[in-house]
């Protein structure tokens, strides 16, 4: 049962990013309607996925390196610094940083902006307690690289098609039904959730 919630906590995560806008849907719409076509919508949607498990994977190969190479206890403490600082950053300045590419992307170009704005928006780096709890309910506190890929791996599946499902449902019913012009009476702000999520994950860090 305790290996079950982390699993729960890396698909809630990628519903979380789905969700939010700036991982993706709202570029898939914007295009869907600049080229008047359902199916650039659909396309879109892959490349988004793709960049997004890309930076994730890239993040969580890199935690499981340094968690690995380091004591366990300062391993945590950088991250959650790391989670923390972002968060104050978040707080301060906002995402106003974008990623820019142009309505006459290709497939190719919106891989890399997706994957450039979760690795931005320090995306893989909120699913650090829920992979670490994974890595080390066999290992009594060891991090160790062989048996943690495969976990990490997996973990960068399930979370990645929790956020293609949600991303694609979003971008569906604003294209199909509510249109862009219905999202400014019912916007929500998630760069302050954004900001919230990466907080409380350093603070999960800290105490787990």
């Amino acid at each position: 049962m305790t290996t079950f919630w982390p699993w729960l906590s890396l698909a809630g995560l990628g519903a979380f990013h789905g969700f939010n806008p700036a991982m993706g849907w709202l570029f898939a719409v914007a295009l869907g309607l600049h080229r008047q076509s359902r199916r650039i919508v659909w396309l879109s949607l892959v490349p988004i996925a793709i960049g997004h498990a890309i930076s994730i994977a890239t993040v969580l190969a890199v935690v499981v390196a340094f968690g690995a190479a380091m004591d366990l206890h300062s391993f945590r403490l950088a991250a959650a610094l790391l989670l923390l600082g972002l968060a104050a950053y978040g707080a301060l300045y906002g995402h106003s940083h974008r990623v820019r590419v142009g309505m006459r992307t290709g497939m190719a170009g919106l891989t890399l902006w997706s994957f450039l704005m979760a690795t931005s928006h320090g995306a893989g780096l909120m699913l650090v307690p829920a992979v670490l709890s994974l890595c080390l309910a066999d290992h009594s506190g060891d991090l160790a690289i062989a048996s943690s890929l495969p976990v990490s791996l997996a973990a960068v599946a399930v979370h990645s098609g929790a956020m293609l499902a949600v991303t694609a449902a979003v971008a569906l019913a604003v294209f199909e039904w509510l249109g862009l012009a219905a999202l400014r009476s019912a916007w929500i702000n998630f760069d302050r959730l954004w900001t919230l999520a990466l907080g409380a994950t350093g603070i999960v860090l800290l105490v787990q």
